[in-house]
């Protein structure tokens, strides 16, 4: 019990009474018994220590064949059959659909009457001219009759070389009425139909060659700033995790995708599995290249002004300071410090939502 004591003496005036009662309850706050008593913090530390870490990126993608034609017919002409759709697998040479060859038709048996035609006048043309040359030799002709007679041999000749050339070029024409895949492998896109009227070079069918396979996909340009290993890229099925195979980057697109602001990266896959179809959705994981980082757990950061800061506990006092930090990059359940923080400083991973600046803090380990 605090016992309080007035000095006597002279109180004038009316309040003097109330006044000594004041000191009375006054002089009792300067009994260091009655001070409240500041507790330590109770919270969680963590000893700053670099250690390796290998971050990885984990992205999404499709299996394509290395190599993909479009292909369409060299003529013009209405489709009158069509024997493939998407997803039937050709080999190198199968007709994969026919256009109407009237036209081309008419053109060969055009083609074959102009050469009949220049045969006829080339048989005219040399007999002319051997009988030119003959009355030439007996002195019944002349020289200028006999020079336009060995020039109409040589035209006659032309015309048949040239009416040959128009019926050959007739019959390739004819020829491309029937699209033949150009190698084995697998179609992947059509757009015609029977009846319909397409034009040359009009792409008409997508084929994926067999062969060498590749893993495509669409990457945010930020990903290129980090130290990522492009050498070595992990694969793995979506639909079956044990299907699993590794690649390597074979083309990086030049541009960025305006719709998606992606760029395309295509990974070479090495021994792909037979399971890896086209357009089976792939699994693809690169690391970067190990490097010593400080990793604190998501609670450990806090903030001071606008900046991100920790809790560091000093040694000596048992207080804890804000301490402002730079980050390096976010992770699941972690926080990476780029700068700010030194090996062996203890730091306030739990607990440090509620306190101040000087508080002081009591931990598990505390030697105190």
């Amino acid at each position: 019990m605090t016992v309080c004591t007035v000095r006597k003496g002279k109180l004038s005036g009316p309040g003097g009474l109330a006044v000594a009662l004041v000191a009375i309850a006054l002089s009792g706050c300067n009994d260091p018994a009655a001070a409240p008593i500041a507790r330590a913090a109770i919270v969680r530390t963590e000893i700053v220590q670099p250690r390796d870490r290998q971050a990885s990126v984990t992205l999404t993608g499709e299996i394509q064949a290395r190599f993909r034609t479009e292909l369409s017919f060299r003529v013009s002409g209405r489709v009158l059959a069509r024997y493939v759709d998407v997803g039937a697998r050709v080999q190198a040479g199968e007709v994969l659909a026919v256009l109407d060859p009237a036209e081309q038709q008419a053109d060969v048996d055009a083609a074959t009457t102009a050469v009949i035609a220049a045969e006829s006048q080339l048989r005219v043309a040399m007999a002319t001219f051997e009988r030119k040359k003959t009355l030439i030799a007996s002195g019944f002709t002349t020289r200028t009759v006999y020079d336009q007679a060995q020039e109409g041999l040589r035209t006659a000749e032309g015309a048949l070389e040239a009416a040959k050339a128009a019926l050959g070029t007739s019959k390739d024409a004819l020829g491309y009425t029937a699209l033949r895949a150009e190698a084995a492998g697998v179609i992947t896109a059509r757009s015609l139909e029977v009846g319909q009227v397409v034009q040359a070079a009009q792409p008409v069918f997508s084929l994926a060659q067999d062969g060498e396979r590749d893993a495509v996909f669409d990457v945010y340009e930020s990903l290129f700033f980090g130290d990522l290993d492009g050498s070595r890229i992990s694969l793995a099925l979506i639909s079956d995790a044990g299907v699993t195979a590794n690649g390597h980057v074979r083309e990086v697109s030049p541009a960025i995708d305006a719709k998606s602001a992606t760029i395309r990266v295509k990974v070479a896959i090495q021994d792909s599995p037979a399971a890896m179809t086209l357009g089976s959705a792939v699994a693809g994981t690169v690391k970067a290249k190990a490097q010593q980082q400080i990793a604190l757990p998501w609670n450990a950061l806090a903030a001071t002004g606008s900046k991100p800061a920790v809790w560091i506990v000093d040694p000596a006092t048992k207080t804890v300071a804000l301490q402002p930090v730079t980050i390096g990059g976010y992770e699941s359940r972690e926080v990476l410090i780029k700068a700010g923080l030194k090996p062996g400083e203890r730091v306030v991973i739990d607990g440090g939502k509620l306190l101040s600046v000087g508080q002081a803090v009591t931990y598990e380990g505390d030697p105190s």
